[in-house]
């Protein structure tokens, strides 16, 4: 319902310049077409990899072939028309190029986080979608405190610094999910959800303003097209990525903590000994029970590889935006008294 109405109102007051119909004759369709097989099999073979065994499944490969394809076929096109529907060119402008990259990586540490946390909740912690939400809430409250910090530091902070400011949150937010137990509920989210939710306040409005603002009004259309992509881009990478490392990472944290859970060991046998005499007391099956015994063994084992392995796809996260800090070096200023650029 409120799509409906931002359609059927936007249209009406909102007028920003006229509609050329001519332009229909000028549309890169071709452009459109490449782009389209391009990006709609990258994001099937990302999303339905990880599910599939990626390259084990005929279907994905085929995928692959028709991303890898067109994706240089619309490169070849985007650089040599005369009109392309992406202009690309644009990443050459430096702030425009930086700022895309950080749209990427906020788009890794927004999809990821929002993906990675329900699940651990989930699948470590047994909650229920309202427990998940409770647990969530903190992250939309901070933005709710933080915007209204922003729109009035924003008035007086460069931006640079204000951006620079909401990358470290953020990124310390998702370092702060690295020493995660199995006990981890609401409470102990806070902190890296405050930090995250603050962050990502700070950060995402100097980004779009460093890169679309480097744009002369003549390319603003074309490139932020490409700018707004880059965000769900890095989010649909990031995701996929996650759901790999909780694949693989988890095999690996189970086999290595497999190898220090043998027989003979004193905390083990008296584990084991002591489930076989409580469930042997309450069914009278000792065989059943040790196997019991084992089944517990196995479930507490599962249940620290999956909270390594989170730790780790965190971690993961928490890295990108090293390299976001980095790059903010390398930019140029911006916001505050910085003459907007050339209209050629």
């Amino acid at each position: 319902m409120p799509g409906v109405f931002v359609t059927v109102l936007v249209p009406k007051f909102v007028h920003i310049d006229k509609v050329e119909l001519s332009l229909i004759k000028k549309g890169d369709y071709l452009g459109m077409l490449l782009m389209s097989l391009f990006l709609g099999c990258l994001e099937y073979v990302l999303e339905e990899g990880p599910r599939k065994n990626w390259f084990g499944d005929d279907v994905i490969v085929l995928c692959t072939w028709v991303s890898a394809v067109s994706g240089f076929l619309f490169l070849v096109h985007a650089f040599t028309a005369k009109e392309p529907i992406v202009d690309l060119r644009a990443l050459a402008i430096r702030n425009f190029g930086i700022g895309s990259l950080l749209s990427f990586i906020t788009g890794i540490g927004l999809f990821c986080t929002v993906f990675l946390t329900p699940v651990f909740l989930g699948r470590v912690r047994g909650f229920d979608s309202l427990q998940i939400g409770v647990a969530l809430l903190s992250v939309g409250c901070f933005q709710l405190i933080a915007l209204v910090a922003y729109s009035r530091l924003a008035r007086v902070i460069n931006m640079r610094w204000l951006m620079v400011f909401g990358l470290v949150c953020f990124g310390l937010g998702c370092y702060l999910y690295v020493p995660l137990t199995n006990q981890w509920g609401w409470q102990e989210l806070l902190l890296p959800q405050a930090l995250r939710g603050i962050g990502q306040q700070f950060c995402v409005p100097p980004i779009v303003t460093m890169a679309l603002g480097s744009l002369p009004q003549s390319r603003l259309r074309s490139a932020s097209g490409l700018f707004n992509l880059m965000r769900n881009l890095g989010g649909a990478i990031g995701i996929a990525v996650s759901s790999t490392m909780l694949n693989d990472r988890l095999n690996l944290h189970y086999e290595r903590l497999d190898e220090h859970v043998t027989a003979g060991r004193p905390i083990v046998e008296g584990l084991l000994q002591q489930q076989a005499a409580r469930l042997a007391a309450i069914g009278g099956d000792t065989l059943n029970a040790g196997h019991a015994g084992l089944d517990l063994l196995h479930t507490l084992l599962m249940r620290e590889a999956l909270v390594l392995t989170f730790s780790d796809a965190y971690l993961a996260v928490a890295l990108c935006f090293v390299v976001a800090l980095v790059s903010v070096a390398f930019s140029r200023p911006f916001g505050l008294n910085v003459p907007p650029p050339d209209a050629h």
